[in-house]
């Protein structure tokens, strides 16, 4: 249930420390200038035990690296050929989008990563035509058909946790 909403950078989360049991990111984390900056922020208003869920996607994935590779309109024109409004069209970083930036910022965090999967489905990126569809289609049934080719599934999906003070203690790393 939802009690109450803020509009805020995460940067700056308008709420006090320790207050959440779980934040949540929804395809969040590529749009970051200052990833780190957010993960703290988020380990600050998780309570201990806490967990940070996110969605995001995967830079080595083709299509993060399209859209590192060209400028930001020619996403908005990508997204119109999708049927998407070129105002929820937002400029991308992908600092924080891979399984080795995760557990870097998670750590400078202080946060533990619990579970982080790389999930390929339907190619939704290119079903604009049957024949892109198509050439995606082959895409997700390789990258699919061996875990060697996780690295390049579109989908992180994980799970961060705070410690609690016993965990920090049990690491030998100190209180975070």
């Amino acid at each position: 249930m939802l009690d109450e909403g803020r509009v805020a950078n995460a940067d700056g989360i308008p709420y006090e420390d320790a207050r959440f049991d779980v934040v949540f990111s929804d395809n969040v984390l590529e749009h970051l200038d200052d990833p780190l900056q957010v993960f703290r922020e988020v380990a600050r208003v998780l309570k201990p035990g806490g967990v940070f869920l996110f969605k995001t996607p995967n830079k080595w994935h083709y299509m993060p690296t399209i859209a590192r590779l060209t400028p930001h309109g020619f996403h908005q024109y990508v997204n119109r050929l999708r049927g998407r409004a070129e105002v929820d069209t937002f400029p991308t970083r992908y600092r924080a989008n891979c399984l080795g930036d995760i557990k870097r910022l998670a750590a400078e965090a202080g946060l533990l990563v619990e579970r982080v999967e790389r999930i390929e489905g339907r190619p939704e990126y290119l079903r604009m035509t049957w024949p892109t569809y198509l050439v995606g289609l082959a895409y997700e049934r390789l990258v699919n058909s061996a875990e060697m080719f996780a690295p390049l599934r579109i989908l992180l999906v994980g799970q961060l946790r705070k410690p609690l003070v016993r965990d920090a203690y049990d690491s030998g790393k100190g209180i975070a």
